[in-house]
């Protein structure tokens, strides 16, 4: 008797089902498995975060409350002091000769301020620099304030010359005729200079720009290289002509008397003026000029007051309004005002060069009559090599040789040691010319 083939299938099917049940299940623990262990994991992490955010806190808890207890305890010093009237504004009690405050600076730190250079040249990073090179940094860095060959801009300091004024009554101050020692030249240059960048000079630089401005001043020659080991041995003009200084011992006791305050002046008056007023153009900038006024029209003062009030100068508009209109100049008139615009362009040249009565030679030497004379003629006067062959090939310093010089020295005359750059503008030069012309010919 045969079975039905339902009787033969059933029997499998119901065995493959079991095994993938079993499959199934298997399969589901293990992912159950990898799931609980994931999740202690991340439980365990919490919990130790939670363990150390516990501990933080505790300890700024407990540092909140030394905190609060100790300005608890100022406050209560400060109260006591304050009920006893103590000066709470008082300076810190002084306790085994300090006051408990800072430390003591360390080495590095030192170091790093002690930067001051001395007359014997210690101090003196190792470098060098020549004249040439000091030119070239000078006119970069500092010719702006101090012009292009040391005479000063404006009302900025002048660096060269002054050797003959020391004895005047306003003496001419510069690195060349008043200063001592080289090593405050290089220690304030190091330190202050340029303007508005103080230290940002290399040491060579800085060796460069003195030993431009010493032969600026006519101290050394254009072939001249300062150093550190040379340094030491430079001698500057003035540097005899210092004391020292002993009145706190010999005269400041006999002036620290009680003042007499009888026999007093009953009238006070202003015995100078100024020596330089200061211009401003319209174009802008400044310039510096003489000041031809006297004492004689300033009031003098008593306990009444002053002895009477000068009348305010005229603005600018109201002379302007005042001074009827200009007529049409002729050559006369013409002359005249180059003469005066060129006194006003030889000002860039006055820190060297003199002339007029008592002319003598300084920097450089006294130009009356220097229009049409030959090159090189002062007799007394140290001349560069190059001005010396010059003359002796027959220069003659005629309007056009002395344009041409002016224009552009350096070039004109290579190696002369007139470090001006030059004029830049022909009317300047014309004006010059006619102004030194008024000097002899």
């Amino acid at each position: 008797m045969s079975k039905s083939l339902s009787h033969v299938f059933l029997p499998v099917f119901g065995g493959t089902a079991l095994v993938l049940a079993a499959a199934l299940v298997f399969a589901n623990r293990n992912y159950g498995q990898s799931k609980i262990d994931t999740l202690e994991t991340r439980i365990g992490q919490v919990e130790a975060h939670a363990a150390s955010a516990l501990k933080n806190a505790q300890a700024e808890a407990s540092r909140a409350a030394e905190l609060e207890t100790k300005v608890e305890e100022i406050q209560a010093a400060a109260a006591e002091r304050v009920a006893n009237g103590a000066n709470l504004t008082a300076p810190a009690p002084i306790r085994d000769g300090t006051i408990g405050l800072g430390r003591p600076a360390l080495e590095e730190e030192i170091a790093a301020w002690d930067v001051d250079i001395l007359p014997d040249g210690r101090g003196l990073p190792v470098g060098s620099g020549d004249v040439w090179t000091g030119e070239e940094v000078f006119v970069d860095r500092c010719a702006s304030c101090h012009g292009e060959f040391a005479e000063g801009a404006d009302n900025w300091p002048v660096l060269a010359g002054g050797f003959d004024t020391l004895a005047d009554e306003d003496p001419v101050k510069t690195v060349g005729s008043y200063w001592p020692h080289l090593s405050t030249a290089w220690d304030y240059i190091s330190r202050s200079m340029p303007f508005g960048e103080a230290g940002t000079l290399t040491a060579d630089e800085t060796y460069a720009i003195v030993a431009y401005i010493l032969y600026s001043n006519d101290l050394v020659d254009d072939d001249f290289v300062l150093s550190n080991d040379n340094f030491a041995e430079f001698e500057m003009h003035n540097k005899d002509g210092f004391v020292v200084d002993t009145r706190p011992e010999t005269e400041y006791a006999k002036w620290r008397k009680e003042p007499c305050m009888e026999n007093c002046k009953t009238e006070a008056g202003v015995t100078m003026r100024s020596v330089f007023l200061v211009e401003t153009p319209p174009e802008g900038g400044s310039n510096s000029v003489m000041n031809e006024a006297s004492a004689d029209e300033l009031p003098t003062f008593t306990v009444e007051g002053p002895s009477f009030i000068p009348a305010a100068a005229p603005k600018p508009e109201e002379e302007a309004a005042a001074t009827p209109a200009v007529q049409e100049t002729d050559e006369a008139d013409q002359t005249t005002e180059l003469f005066a615009a060129g006194e006003k362009v030889f000002k860039k040249c006055k820190s060297c060069h003199q002339v007029g009565d008592g002319a003598k030679d300084s920097t450089g030497p006294a130009l009356n009559g220097v229009i049409g004379a030959n090159a090189g003629s002062a007799e007394e006067f140290k001349y560069s090599k190059a001005m010396k062959t010059a003359a002796e090939a027959g220069l003659v310093w005629t309007e056009e040789e002395m344009a041409a010089f002016l224009a552009k020295p350096k070039e004109y005359m290579k190696g002369t040691r007139m470090s001006f750059a030059g004029l830049k503008k022909p009317d300047d030069i014309e004006a010059v010319i006619v102004y030194l012309k008024s000097f002899g010919s």
